[in-house]
């Protein structure tokens, strides 16, 4: 024990918690540690032992201890809490299970805890950063499907508040995100359906305004051309579609003649559409047409016939967003906290 943990350590003895709820000063009284070294211990001060600390987290978990926020917030103006901004979205299987686990990783053992604002569907994606910004709910905020002229990110760099998106805008001030190349992501695709021998190939794209749609084309049409490949972006649904209306676009635009051999499908749940449609329209995958897809979710191992994947990581970039945002709150320059994933093409 160190002569801090010594100086502090009152007469009390442990025992048995009192009814009602716990509190720093009934783990105070069940450790026989003095109420300042259980607050340093769950904050995990390095001043102490990591014997102590681990005691203290311990009981203070098996006890049920819940800090007050409300009294936290009035002594130290900070809420410890961090809030993730959730649109939910289909075109990712398991993405908000994936990006709250690695959050979760990244905030473990901090004082800090998640809490998760979901977004509603037609409300302005403003709602719930200026809910947080005139309530004070959180110390920092987490959020995705950002666009090229972000109001959300121009709001949170006005008033100076941390945060982590998870994608990047065009705006001229720097600003912490976490990204994937979707860029490569889509080049590397059309390469390889052209080294198949296809030669018409079709994509899905986000709506307009994300800015990870605009990489996705970018690097469609590069490819496309340095191929010579013809190539179509398909107009009737977007990756915001449900599945079966992805599937019977799929069929519709088969159905047309001078149909695409190739997809290019950035988002599990489009691919699994796609090849319902083409497989309900009486082609065969490997023999009619090829598809390369983004996959998030690890379906794809048990998809029959197999088709190409490049992977991205949804619980790395939730570790990544966290852990950024933490270097953040601690003051670290914006210019540092940034994160492009670069996808690994494993063809």
């Amino acid at each position: 024990m160190s002569d801090i943990e010594s100086r502090d350590k009152p007469r009390a003895r442990r025992g048995a918690p009192r009814s009602g709820k716990p509190t720093l000063r009934t783990i105070a009284e069940m450790t026989g540690l003095a109420v300042t070294t259980i607050s340093r211990a769950l904050n995990n001060a390095p001043e102490l032992s990591q014997e102590t600390r681990e005691r203290v987290q311990k009981i203070a978990a098996e006890i049920g201890y819940v800090p007050d926020r409300t009294a936290l917030r009035l002594k130290t103006g900070r809420t410890h809490v961090v809030s993730l901004i959730l649109d939910p979205h289909d075109e990712i299987l398991n993405f908000s299970q994936s990006l709250v686990s690695g959050l979760s990783t990244a905030l473990r053992g901090t004082p800090y805890h998640l809490v998760i604002t979901p977004t509603a569907g037609n409300a302005s994606p403003l709602d719930p950063i200026n809910y947080v910004l005139r309530n004070k709910m959180a110390d920092g905020v987490i959020f995705s499907r950002t666009e090229p002229d972000d109001a959300r990110v121009k709001l949170l760099l006005e008033n100076d508040f941390p945060f982590v998106s998870h994608g990047r805008t065009e705006l001229d001030a720097a600003h912490p995100y976490v990204d994937y190349d979707n860029f490569t992501f889509a080049y590397a695709a059309v390469k390889r359906l052209h080294a198949k021998g296809r030669k018409h190939v079709s994509m899905i794209m986000a709506p307009g305004r994300f800015t990870f749609g605009r990489h996705l084309r970018d690097g469609f049409v590069k490819a496309a051309k340095e191929t010579g490949m013809t190539y179509e972006i398909e107009t009737r649904v977007t990756l915001d579609h449900e599945a079966e209306a992805i599937r019977l676009a799929t069929m519709a635009r088969l159905a047309e003649g001078n149909a695409p051999d190739a997809f290019v499908c950035p988002g599990d749940a489009v691919a699994l559409a796609v090849i319902a449609g083409l497989t309900d329209s009486g082609l065969v995958i490997g023999r009619d047409a090829d598809i390369v897809t983004k996959q998030m979710s690890g379906i794809f191992s048990l998809v029959r016939p197999k088709v190409d994947v490049i992977n991205e990581d949804i619980a790395l970039a939730g570790l990544q967003m966290g852990e950024l945002l933490l270097k953040r709150l601690r003051g670290e320059r914006v210019e540092t906290l940034q994160i492009l994933q670069v996808p690994r093409i494993p063809f």
